[in-house]
């Protein structure tokens, strides 16, 4: 059985209730926070202490940065990487109402990340090779 969110994940859940009820479950040593099935959120320590990173896209990215928020970024392999989540303002964690703009603004940035993942695909029996059907002309002249 799953170990239950600790004490922080559950405040970070209460302060991200303007997008939606959220549950958090963990993943990759920290949580990722979802709203129906859509992750919003991660609870991560990349070396500063456990914080909340928000979802951020392409339009929302310049808000997150204005607001001095740092952007998730972790080594791997000898290699500097990247997310698309910014930690939370500070004023933010403060209360639900504080986070409800944040909160709103990660879940518009999952949906459009959902929406533009292409849909699973069936795979494609291979084709057998056709031969012409009797009646059917193939303008080959038989001779």
């Amino acid at each position: 059985m799953a170990a239950p969110p600790n004490e922080f994940a559950r405040y970070c859940c209460d302060l991200l209730i303007g997008a939606g009820p959220c549950v958090a479950r963990r993943m990759f040593g920290g949580y990722g926070i979802s709203t129906n099935g859509l992750t919003l959120a991660l609870l991560a320590d990349l070396g500063g202490g456990e914080k909340l990173w928000l979802k951020a896209d392409e339009a929302s990215r310049p808000l997150f940065e204005a607001a001095g928020c740092e952007r998730f970024v972790y080594l791997a392999k000898g290699k500097t990487m990247s997310m698309n989540y910014y930690s939370a303002p500070d004023d933010a964690m403060e209360s639900p109402q504080l986070m409800a703009p944040w909160a709103r603004l990660a879940l518009e940035a999952a949906l459009k990340a959902r929406q533009a993942k292409p849909a699973a695909k069936r795979p494609v029996k291979p084709k057998s090779p056709s031969r012409p059907k009797a009646g059917i002309k193939t303008g080959i002249k038989a001779g």
